[in-house]
């Protein structure tokens, strides 16, 4: 208990100490790194959709696609951003995040925000009251299939939810209470239950889920009118499901899933359990972006900005290069980090 204790204490301070050198999020880099991204992905999107890639054959249309879907990809990683980041600090991005990537692919920022923080207690990681935590350690290649596998039907339950639950809940109180436990968060412990939104928070995610279902809803009665062509409309979800599964991959990178007994972890076990993926490797930056790939830093450091990571890891390996603790969380790759815990 000392050792752990002592291990606790010299990783917060340093991360303390280290953390205190930002100043913070710049509105700047994150407002060009995601128009950036939704050029890319939407221009790509039309092009697919104009049938550009068509007269190059396969080949044309498999890069259209994945570079649609990975700069999408990238572009709603930014929620993750907002969920750390107050929103009196950067009101104009968090709006102008949700009407050019939350509310088109449908996952507004209120999906997320107050059930990733939740991930973040020391009191609630790795339990039963963990959103975003399930012991999948040693749970075989199988399962983790599986647990991929339904991602890919994100498409369908995000227009169930707001095309359907979400109008009907306005009218059938009882089922309001259950879109709301149930049905409000990007999470994956089946467990989790959701309380009732209060104060401002309540009122922007009341807006935002009016301008997700609007949304959803003109779609749907685009296609039916014969407007917009099913395959346009099929296009734009099988973007999502593939965004939506590289995301799921990238979660099962996140962490170790070690905590079978769920019980409360100290603070050096909670970021043992958690994953690195630092460079020289490049192929991490693009399915971990904005920051996803220094994930155990990011549970030392929650409210440190994604384009400062870099160099906080660069710092903390300097500074706590003789401890092990802190290398121990690194991998160097994907595979190598899903295949240390999957196991046969």
């Amino acid at each position: 208990m000392a050792d752990s204790q002592s291990e606790d204490r010299a990783l917060l301070v340093a991360a303390a100490q280290i953390g205190k050198r930002f100043r913070g999020p710049r509105a700047i880099i994150y407002w060009l790194d995601m128009l950036a991204s939704i050029t890319v992905g939407y221009c790509a999107f039309g092009a697919m959709a104009a049938g550009v890639g068509a007269e190059g054959g396969i080949l044309a249309a498999a890069i259209l696609f994945c570079l649609c879907t990975l700069a999408l990809y990238r572009a709603e990683s930014f929620i993750h951003e907002l969920t750390h980041i107050p929103f009196k600090r950067m009101p104009g991005f968090y709006v102008g995040w949700n009407l050019l990537v939350g509310i088109p692919l449908l996952t507004p920022s209120f999906l997320y925000e107050g059930v990733h923080n939740q991930h973040h207690l020391r009191t609630a990681y790795g339990t039963a009251r963990d959103p975003e935590y399930l012991p999948l350690g040693g749970a075989g290649w199988l399962r983790v299939a599986g647990f991929v596998a339904v991602a890919a039907l994100a498409p369908v339950g995000l227009l169930l939810r707001f095309a359907l639950l979400a109008p009907l809940s306005l009218i059938i109180p009882p089922l309001r209470r259950v879109v709301v436990a149930r049905f409000s968060s990007l999470a994956i412990n089946p467990a989790y239950v959701r309380q009732v939104p209060s104060g401002m928070f309540r009122l922007r995610w009341n807006l935002l889920e009016l301008a997700a279902s609007a949304w959803a809803l003109g779609l749907l009665a685009l296609v039916e009118a014969g407007i917009l062509p099913w395959r346009i409309f099929l296009l734009g979800c099988a973007v999502m499901s593939a965004v939506a599964l590289i995301n799921q991959i990238r979660t099962l990178a996140a962490h170790l899933w070690q905590n079978h007994d769920g019980e409360t972890m100290s603070l050096t076990d909670q970021f043992l359990d958690s994953v690195n993926v630092p460079p020289p490797g490049w192929l991490p930056a693009v399915w971990a972006p904005v920051g996803l790939r220094y994930h155990a830093l990011h549970h030392l450091l929650p409210s440190l900005a994604y384009h400062d990571l870099g160099r906080a890891h660069a710092m903390l390996c300097d500074h706590l290069a003789s401890r092990a603790t802190y290398s121990r969380s690194n991998h160097p790759g994907l595979w190598q980090a899903m295949r240390s815990w999957v196991g046969k």
